[in-house]
């Protein structure tokens, strides 16, 4: 498991150098990627130093005998989500955000689809085993980089007109992670890791989301469509606004 993990934190320390040096030079932003990623890649690192570490066995021993062995929800299947109905229903609310909705549609699916692809790539690689003993899919967590992927999506749009909305995102995502391992499903690792996989990986597209710049929706302010997904049924909504 050592040599996958050291791979990526270079890999990841190295994306976040470029991008650094491209933004210095075309002095598009005062912050740069680079103090962006810090916290991260930190929250990568983390998860990798404290896995298989006798402090994180430690803590999961003590979860479970306070929660119990047969502690089951399905909170968390939804709550990784709640990030994405908050920035839409702020949107039907008339909260000033940084994009033009189909913009941050367009940003919050790249976000789910690498950080999904991202993270299945490594459980597959890293063959880390469960606290559970289920299967050795353990590292990263899937649930946490998921939601703390959606919740960067979310921070980055309301950062600068809604604070508090912003931040909030990161409260669920944070519960995803504390109930994956409350159901003895995840490690600290795993959810340190995915949770720095899912912010890294929300930046890396904010951050190039200038090449993308194709919006077909810019005149019709107006009109909203909402993707949906319930009971196994996947739609759209439509929202107009008079």
């Amino acid at each position: 498991m050592t040599r996958p993990c050291s791979i990526l934190i270079a890999v990841f320390l190295y994306i976040s150098y470029l991008p650094a040096q491209v933004d210095s030079t075309r002095q598009k932003s005062e912050v740069t990627f680079f103090k962006k990623s810090a916290l991260p890649a930190s929250l990568i690192i983390t998860g990798v130093l404290l896995s298989d570490s006798r402090l994180e066995r430690r803590l999961n021993q003590n979860i479970q005998e306070r929660v119990g062995d047969n502690f089951q929800t399905n909170l968390d299947d939804y709550m990784r989500f709640a990030p994405v109905a908050q920035l839409y229903i702020a949107d039907i609310a008339g909260v000033k955000a940084k994009n033009h909705w189909f913009d941050q549609t367009k940003n919050m699916a790249l976000s789910i689809l690498l950080t999904d692809l991202l993270t299945k790539g490594l459980k597959k690689n890293i063959h880390k085993m469960r606290p559970n003993g289920f299967n050795a899919e353990s590292l990263p967590s899937g649930h946490t980089s998921i939601a703390f992927s959606t919740a960067s999506v979310l921070y980055e749009e309301f950062k600068d007109t809604s604070p508090l909305l912003a931040y909030s995102g990161y409260g669920f995502a944070t519960t995803t992670g504390a109930l994956r391992m409350a159901k003895n499903k995840h490690w600290l690792s795993d959810v340190l890791f995915g949770a720095g996989i899912g912010v890294m990986v929300s930046k890396l597209v904010y951050h190039f989301d200038y090449l993308f710049p194709w919006n077909p929706f810019t005149r019709y302010k107006d009109v909203i469509l909402l993707p949906s997904h319930m009971e196994g049924v996947t739609g759209v909504y439509l929202s107009v606004k008079f």
